[in-house]
């Protein structure tokens, strides 16, 4: 059964995760770590309120990584913004591959409209995994959020650079930089190899 569950999560059905996870975590056997997993398929599914409820029945002695990455998700959904910034403060101690966490991390920052903090904690996400493009579009997301236009120096491949120049470009529409907007969609059309639509759709929707 945990298997089943396992590989319905991983399979991208965290619809039909929950309930085998369930089922595991009613068995006689089933562990801490099983009720972990029942919380990520909540989550999964947008099931915030009972996810939050099996976390808070684990006991605190259960210290592992995947708990408190869960644990600080559920606290930014709930905007416990202390409580998220302690749970992945935990979080980070507690693995030795942290781009993702430190990621998660920056979105809450950003979301709280921190962006210094937010742009600094996708640098070190990328410093720590330099192939992980979420982190760099967050990146420029939050460089723009500052009325930054320029593109951070990361390492991004040909078309990672024309897609940021587009993120770019739509965060300076966003606060109302139009035309700089419009030269960074022009960029972003010359610097990708082929044809890219979003740009040029973004581009004729400000000059139709």
């Amino acid at each position: 059964m945990r298997g089943l569950a396992t590989s319905l999560v991983r399979a991208g059905r965290a619809t039909e995760g929950v309930p085998a996870w369930t089922r595991v975590t009613e068995h006689a056997e089933a562990t801490d770590e099983d009720r972990v997993a029942l919380a990520d398929a909540l989550i999964r599914t947008g099931n915030w309120d009972r996810a939050d409820a099996v976390l808070d029945a684990i006991p605190p002695t259960h210290e592992t990584f995947r708990r408190y990455r869960l644990e600080a998700m559920v606290a930014d959904a709930n905007e416990e913004w202390q409580k998220a910034d302690s749970f992945y403060e935990t979080a980070l101690g507690l693995t030795t591959q942290p781009a993702g966490v430190l990621n998660n991390w920056g979105f809450s920052k950003l979301s709280r409209g921190d962006y210094g903090e937010a742009e600094r904690l996708f640098g070190e996400a990328i410093q720590q995994d330099p192939k992980l493009f979420t982190a760099k579009n967050n990146l420029v997301l939050a460089r723009g959020a500052q009325g930054t236009y320029s593109l951070p120096v990361v390492p991004m491949t040909q078309v990672e650079r024309a897609q940021l120049l587009h993120t770019l470009g739509l965060s300076a529409v966003k606060r109302g930089d139009v035309e700089t907007g419009k030269g960074l969609f022009r960029d972003a059309l010359e610097t990708h190899p082929q044809h890219f639509e979003p740009a040029a759709r973004s581009l004729a929707a400000l000059e139709g």
